[in-house]
């Protein structure tokens, strides 16, 4: 289904007022299996769409492949990241979010799932943000995943941050 959306340059407000979080939960294969009434309105997915799919039934094409793989390296591991996303509404539209994204675990300490919280985020962390992205998928088309990954390392090395302490510093 989502291969056959097109993008357009429309983006979705975030709604006035109350703490907007956007919240899902997946299993091991990311597969939704719960996601709230802001999920389900900033998607413009019903919420019977999203249940049971894979939760890159909203990937944007603009999202570099990299940010993914070290995504899924990260809460595979155990471990919880942040991360800056652009999203795909099912017409085609976008938004960004700053996404928290955890591993659930059982009573043995194994991970039995995913939960995410996103929020809004900032205009000053996206212009730093969407330059980047371009040029992590402009790399992606030209050299591959190994490409944009060097050039991500090479970035965070130069200023002596992790990716987490990157993505918290805007």
């Amino acid at each position: 289904m989502q291969h056959r959306r097109q993008p357009k340059n429309e983006e979705i407000p975030y709604p006035k007022g109350a703490l907007n979080l956007i919240v899902s939960k997946t299993d091991t294969k990311g597969r939704i299996t719960y996601c709230n009434e802001l999920f389900i309105y900033m998607s413009r997915f019903e919420e019977h769409e999203l249940l049971g799919q894979p939760h890159n039934i909203i990937r944007h094409p603009d999202m570099p492949r990299i940010i993914f793989k070290l995504l899924w390296d990260t809460i595979q591991s155990g471990q919880e990241i942040n991360a800056y996303v652009k999203n795909m509404a099912k017409d085609g539209a976008y938004y960004w979010v700053l996404a928290n994204v955890t591993p659930s675990f059982d009573k043995n300490d194994k991970i039995i799932g995913y939960f995410s919280v996103r929020r809004e985020p900032s205009k000053e962390a996206l212009s730093v943000i969407e330059p980047l992205y371009r040029k992590l998928l402009e790399l992606e088309k030209s050299g591959g995943m190994e490409a944009s990954k060097a050039y991500l390392e090479k970035l965070l090395q130069e200023k002596e941050l992790s990716y987490e302490e990157f993505i918290l510093s805007l």
